[in-house]
């Protein structure tokens, strides 16, 4: 029934995410509005893109972390390790995972060169500062660091908009000891030439599970300094830290309906648990950004920016191997000890740099940019032992490991009007990528300088007539194995993965009412990555290339406005087929001491649901009442369903996450209190029919005396919460 009524939602409402569709004209419907941006043209215009801004950003933020802030838009999928949102989060975009989704901060790379996943919790309540957050699917057109493979998330949070000083002051607090602080103040325009604004944020939760708690904190500082009215600089600087406890193992299934709750992690040989058993990580970004219009057709830009990032994770060890920290057995008169329990701190320090430069020409018929970036990381990998029971000096390191890396890339961008009815697009970029590694923990010996050439190039052809328009994408990329993959051996390497992406857009555009955005699409893999359960030649599981798998869909999103004072709808819905042709699982049989092998045709990719539906509708009650203190009280209700998702690619139902349906409820009511000074008061009501499900989970099988035993690990999402929040502004 919760299936049904979901596909009612979107099918009676007809819509989608349009909280930003603007339907006034076709052209409006995807221009970005960002201060500074990669390109000032309509390069960016009508593309396979859908954004969050500010208005709405400001309604829906309560301390939860970007991947829940999403969640209403089509074909995303969010998890959290703590259950809550707050803390370290996952999000998916048609089944595409962070190590493929390609997130950028003000148009510099966030993705972490190494392991290619973005950790949202390095940037807390990022959020709060942000202009708008632009979400592309497919491959998109190209961008600073590695390319969507799959999809991208654009942030632009520079600050510096306000032309008046203001002050503001939030707080939330709710369910599971939730608090979240923020404060920000901006000196407005001084002189016609200068804007500061900064942020500090704060945000603690217990977490829904078990020693699961987060504190964060933030600091941003946003300057922009107009140097001539064609020409300006801005400085961007953020801080962010977190400690979190660790809940990344998930809860065994067996646990699930006597503790939904267990953590099993810091567990001590006496049966208690570890009271430090944290993640600890702290990143700071420094970005120098500067912009000039020569004349009516071309501009330039640049950027420059530093990204430092330091910190470890903390663990309670039990029965450790000395071999495992390459140490001999401990000795003690006439005992040999092979194993100790054990504290250690798993450190990552690194720096993150790099330039680019970009030039822009607009003119009637042809819009076209030409874009450079040069970015270098520097990874330090090592580990401590704080505390061991016997045989290991405190403070003692086992391992010392040193990773580079180099990407450069450069691309162009050109759009073409044939004629008023008729536009053509394309977008070529090169990447060149050296990839060092000098060692890795468990295998230290293995040592690869790599080079990786990729030619990524892209077209669109648009068509669009009055209220309608069509477009047809077809374009290519292809991204290199992060580090975790090629800790495969010496003699083994993965291959790069390859995505080729056709997508057919219609955008039908009614007055101030009405807006549909439809995409058909197809993404077709070659080498995929994925988890087979094969152990590679230094005995560790990795991703191995799968020749063949593509997704198919079709996402309907659509904006209806009844009553445009009082009420809009938004509803999304995306059905897709997601198939790996031929499948191959390895399963470790400790009987004979081999793997046993398995072979599956045309399963579902793992954590890809054929159905997701969504949206939002949001209610004005007292919106006609233009002169009552009220009048601008705002109801909006985010339902959510997914269908179900597959732990592995076998695509069986006993390693699944069933399919959920939530809904959560939020009040807003802005009152003006003086001329200047507004107090927002807002009320969320999270998964408000209480529902118990699980949003991520994995698996592992093996046999063991001649029976097959299948472990499923899941990460269940809390149940009903509240939160409550005042936001102070004066201006």
């Amino acid at each position: 029934m919760r299936k049904i009524g979901a596909i009612l939602f979107c099918i009676s409402s007809l819509n989608t995410l349009a909280q930003t569709l603007k339907p006034d004209t076709i052209r409006n419907i995807e221009l970005p509005v960002a201060v500074i941006k990669e390109t000032k043209t309509n390069l960016l215009n009508e593309k396979n893109t859908r954004r969050l801004e500010k208005k709405l950003l400001n309604r829906i933020n309560q301390g939860q972390d970007i991947p829940f802030l999403l969640n209403s838009l089509s074909s995303v999928v969010a998890s959290s390790d703590a259950g809550t949102g707050t803390g370290y989060s996952n999000i998916r975009i048609r089944g595409t995972d962070l190590t493929r989704i390609n997130v950028t901060l003000n148009g510099v790379p966030v993705n972490d060169p190494e392991s290619q996943a973005t950790y949202f919790v390095n940037t807390p309540d990022v959020l709060s500062s942000a202009q708008e957050v632009e979400i592309s699917k497919g491959v998109g057109i190209s961008k600073n660091g590695v390319g969507n493979f799959g999809a991208g998330i654009a942030i632009n949070n520079l600050d510096v908009q306000q032309v008046s000083p203001y002050l503001s002051y939030s707080i939330d607090f709710g369910t599971f000891n939730t608090l979240k602080n923020t404060l920000k103040a901006s000196t407005g325009l001084i002189e016609n030439k200068f804007i500061g604004t900064i942020r500090v944020s704060s945000i603690a939760s217990d977490g829904y599970i078990e020693r699961a708690s987060a504190k964060l904190k933030a600091l941003q500082f946003s300057g922009k300094y107009i140097i001539s009215p064609n020409m300006q600089v801005v400085l961007n600087y953020m801080k962010g830290h977190e400690k979190t406890g660790q809940a990344w193992n998930g809860v065994p299934e067996d646990s699930l309906k006597s503790n939904r709750r267990y953590n099993e992690l810091g567990l001590r040989s006496d049966g208690t648990f570890y009271g430090n058993q944290s993640d600890n990580y702290g990143q700071d970004y420094y970005q120098l950004l500067f912009d000039k219009k020569i004349n009516t057709s071309l501009s330039i830009g640049s950027t420059l920016f530093y990204t430092k990032g330091k910190g470890y994770y903390e663990e309670f060890k039990t029965n450790q191997t000395f071999a495992d920290y390459y140490l001999p057995n401990f000795i003690l008169g006439s005992v040999t000890f092979s194993n100790t329990d054990l504290i250690r701190q798993l450190w990552l320090n690194n720096d993150f740099y790099g330039g680019r430069f970009y030039i822009n020409y607009l003119s009637k018929k042809l819009d076209a940019g030409l874009f450079f970036n040069l970015n270098h990381y520097e990874g330090k990998h090592y580990g401590d032992i704080k505390w061991a029971q016997y045989g290991i000096a405190d403070d003692y390191r086992w391992y010392n490991l040193t990773a580079s890396k180099s990407d450069f890339n450069v691309y162009g961008m050109a759009e073409y009007r044939l004629s008023p009815l008729w536009s053509i697009f394309a977008d070529i970029q090169y990447r060149n990528v050296n990839y060092v590694l000098n060692g890795f923990r468990k295998n230290p010996n293995i040592v690869h300088n790599l080079k990786y050439q990729f030619l990524n190039p892209k077209m669109k052809i648009t068509f669009k007539k009055d209220k309608h328009m069509v477009s047809l994408l077809a374009g290519m990329t292809q991204k290199e194995p992060n580090r975790d993959d090629i800790e495969v051996g010496i003699n083994t390497l993965p291959s790069p993965e390859k995505l080729y992406n056709t997508e057919l857009n219609y955008i039908f555009s009614l007055k101030n009412n009405l807006g549909i955005y439809a995409t058909s699409y197809l993404m077709y893999y070659q080498d995929q990555l994925v988890l087979t359960g094969k152990i590679n030649d230094v005995g560790a599981y990795t991703r191995t290339n799968i020749p063949k798998s593509y997704r198919i869909g079709m996402e309907l999103e659509v904006l209806w406005k009844p009553n445009p004072k009082l009420i809009e709808i938004a509803c999304n819905m995306a059905l897709s087929q997601n198939k790996i042709i031929q499948f191959i699982e390895y399963i470790d049989d400790y009987d004979q001491g081999l793997q046993k092998i398995n072979s599956y045709q045309k399963t579902d990719i793992a954590f890809s649901p054929a159905l997701i539906a969504g949206g939002r509708i949001s209610y004005f009650p007292l919106k006609v009442l233009n002169h009552s203190l009220f009048h601008k009280l705002s109801m909006d209700i985010l339902p959510k369903y997914v269908s179900r998702q597959y732990l592995d690619n076998t695509q069986q139902i006993s390693r699944s996450l069933n399919p959920y349906f939530t809904t959560d409820a939020l009040i807003n009511l802005p009152l003006l209190l003086y001329s200047k000074t507004t107090l927002n008061l807002k009320t969320g009501i999270y998964n408000l029919f209480n529902t118990m499900y699980e949003s991520n989970g994995y698996t592992y099988s093996y046999i063991y005396n001649q029976s097959l035993t299948t472990q499923n690990y899941y990460f269940p999402q809390a149940g009903r919460r509240w939160m409550f929040g005042l936001t102070l502004e004066i201006q």
